[in-house]
């Protein structure tokens, strides 16, 4: 029998799902607990499911995986060209993955609805793939997007709280490529004290990020200052009406993302 298991089969992904990907609990966890069998992996697994049938609080995250080792799905995809939903079920040796697409792609099409495409393609099981990495920490995986040129994949998944972020983050960097916590945002719950928020620094220039960090560096944020507004531009070289002008923009920015604006 073959363990289906969300993918990140194919290496990309740098937009948000236009769709749903299916609940977490529709075999993505059965096929972490089959492979893992006789482990404590399963557990995380039991106390997202507990959490979402409970309404407890946790964390909803978004992570993109840049330039990850490459997987069939990402062969199949032209340049450019974008894969939702990808699914995946590994049978014996081989894996066969099936994705959406709104083009045609160079692999088995099982559905045409016009504007949108499902397709299948199988393979030789390789390494671990992302979701995979995620997955054996017992912690399912939602749903998967991936991306060519750039490469890019973009995993969703509930965690019951932000602790287990960092290895989450850990797994995903050791089956190689650069990976990037896109948001993290509260799943809410009986207790909406703990409401993390992901500030996404790419919404800053680069001069808006060397703006903060000679500011914070400088003690410029700090009560009492360690630094005036003044002192501040002088170290990073600019007009004092330059650096409020900067630093205006960047608090503008960041407040957006802290009351989702």
């Amino acid at each position: 029998m073959g363990q289906r298991s969300r993918s990140s089969d194919s290496g990309h992904a740098d937009r948000p799902e236009s769709g749903g990907a299916g609940s977490t609990d529709s075999g993505v966890v059965g096929s972490t607990d089959a492979a893992r069998s006789g482990s404590d992996a399963p557990r995380g697994a039991e106390r997202a499911r507990a959490t979402a049938r409970s309404g407890d609080a946790g964390v909803r995250v978004e992570i993109v995986v840049r330039d990850p080792a490459p997987a069939p799905v990402a062969a199949a995809l032209p340049p450019g060209a974008v894969a939702e939903d990808v699914d995946r079920v590994r049978v014996d040796d081989a894996v066969v993955s099936q994705f959406r697409a709104d083009r045609a792609v160079d692999a088995e099409l099982v559905f045409d609805g016009g504007d949108e495409r499902v397709y299948r393609c199988r393979s030789r099981a390789p390494g671990q793939y992302p979701s995979d990495a995620v997955e054996s920490l017992g912690y399912p995986v939602s749903s998967v997007t991936v991306r060519t040129a750039p490469d890019r994949v973009r995993l969703r998944l509930s965690l019951p709280a932000a602790d287990p972020v960092g290895d989450v983050i850990d797994a995903l960097e050791a089956t190689g490529g650069s990976v990037r916590l896109e948001r993290l945002t509260s799943s809410g719950g009986a207790d909406t004290r703990s409401d993390p928020v992901v500030v996404d620094r790419g919404r800053l220039t680069e001069r808006q990020r060397e703006v903060v960090r000679t500011a914070h560096r400088l003690g410029y944020f700090e009560y009492p200052r360690g630094a005036s507004a003044t002192e501040v531009a002088d170290a990073i070289g600019i007009a004092r009406a330059t650096f409020s002008e900067h630093l205006a923009a960047a608090q503008r920015r960041v407040f957006e993302d802290l009351v989702g604006g």
